[in-house]
């Protein structure tokens, strides 16, 4: 299932074939149009490609948002290496799970996302690397391949055209660093997953040593809709600079959870109360993390904003992932910030200073303070020692570390100074200390 219940409020444009019988399948596909944008592509020339993604104003959604036509022409044209089409399938944010329902359902839509940027890019081989606990779909995602390759859409001379191109899949091993796309291009040759000094960057250097063009499952998936009904189309479903729909992941307290296909800059209010069926029990709003743990949160007062990359970095925080999670007032704010910075400190590389040793620190301290454990005095503490990490780590993992516990410290301290000096957490029942 794609959620619970469909939303009226949906724009499918990337899932509009997943509750049909069989959507997983080539002739299910052709049946709807597929492979039709990468036919008008064979017809275009790479730079037309590359425009008319740039005019969509499609921007990365593996949580950067950086401009997928602007990074396409990094690319150097006229370089003797081989050029290479890289996914990035290693969905380990906390809070979303969009890309693995791309994959399961439209495995086909991102193989001609691939193509296309192929196409626009002269690369001949493609790699699906894929989060570690993802390895079912590999099954999916070869048998996609295998379809393909038989039938002419992969392989020597598609369709005729003097253009080739294969793809492989490789899996990872569950490590969250290897979504950063240098650690992951690192794993991909074989090597332990640790970010690379940049520039230069994967579009010059990358797989193999080669350019690259490096983006999210989802980013390809759109570019079939680009290339079929014009970049300006594409772009008009959202917000200026933020060009079409988005998949969001709602979880947490919230009444119809799910991933929910919207335009770019839909209300997160209305998302919350309207697409979501707002908070159970009559609860009311306390939090939410717009786009993943690594993004700041919001307080609800916070929350009546669009939801696209510009209005999020007004808000200061971020879109991030897509992965929106609601917290009720309910939730002690102390305990999200432990079990966030549980989660960093087990999944840093452990290669920088700053990054290993202070998300150690910061869980060490978070946890004895949702205990009962910490003293006024650390509460500054905490945010200087996420602070150290901010810009000073080789890869963003050190700051998605320290964002969001900057933002949960500033918005929540009154929480803080509850939990100080020996005091229960006053969330939880006498008696019952919750382990972060």
């Amino acid at each position: 299932m794609l959620h619970n219940e469909p939303s009226p409020l949906e724009t499918r444009l990337l899932t509009g074939l997943f509750t049909l019988p069989d959507c997983a399948s080539l002739d299910t596909y052709l049946a709807h149009g597929g492979y039709a944008a990468f036919e008008k592509a064979l017809q275009m020339k790479p730079e037309e490609i590359i425009e008319e993604v740039k005019v969509s104003n499609l921007r990365g959604r593996g949580g950067a948002g950086f401009p997928t036509g602007m990074k396409w022409s990094f690319v150097p044209r006229n370089s003797p290496k081989p050029k290479y089409i890289v996914v990035n399938a290693d969905e380990g944010e906390p809070g979303t799970c969009k890309d693995r329902i791309l994959m399961e359902f439209g495995p086909h839509q991102l193989l001609e996302g691939m193509m296309i940027a192929g196409l626009a890019v002269n690369a001949q081989a493609g790699y699906i690397y894929i989060r570690g606990e993802y390895r079912y779909l590999i099954e999916i995602l070869d048998r996609a391949i295998e379809e393909a390759g038989r039938r002419g859409y992969l392989g020597k001379n598609i369709r005729g055209s003097h253009f080739s191109f294969d793809v492989y899949t490789h899996t990872g091993a569950g490590a969250y660093e290897c979504g950063e796309e240098s650690a992951l291009l690192e794993s991909l040759e074989g090597k332990r997953g640790v970010p690379r000094i940049r520039p230069p960057f994967p579009a010059v250097v990358g797989a193999f040593q080669c350019p690259t063009v490096l983006n999210n499952v989802e980013t390809f998936c759109a570019v079939p809709a680009i290339i079929r009904d014009g970049g300006a189309a594409f772009a008009a479903l959202g917000t200026p600079k933020n060009g079409g729909t988005r998949l969001f992941c709602l979880s947490g307290h919230i009444a119809r959870p799910g991933v929910y296909e919207l335009p770019m800059g839909f209300n997160l209010l209305r998302m919350i109360h309207e697409v979501g069926g707002g908070i159970p029990g009559g609860k009311k709003l306390k939090s939410v993390i717009p786009g993943g743990s690594s993004c700041p949160v919001l307080k609800a007062e916070e929350c009546d904003l669009p939801m696209d990359y510009d209005s999020l970095a007004r808000a200061k925080s971020m879109l991030g992932s897509g992965g929106v999670v609601i917290m009720n007032e309910d939730t002690c704010m102390v305990r999200v910030a432990a079990r966030i910075m549980r989660f960093y400190a087990h999944e840093s590389c452990g290669w920088c200073i700053p990054c290993r040793e202070g998300t150690t620190w910061l869980r060490k301290i978070l946890t004895r303070f949702h205990g009962g454990m910490g003293s006024q005095s650390d509460i500054g503490m905490i945010g200087e020692l996420a602070r150290n990490m901010l810009g000073r780590t080789f890869c963003p993992l050190g700051d998605a570390a320290a964002l969001p516990t900057i933002s949960i410290v500033e918005k929540f301290r009154e929480e803080f100074e509850a939990h100080a000096d020996g005091q229960p957490c006053p969330y939880e029942k006498a008696g019952q200390l919750a382990t972060a």
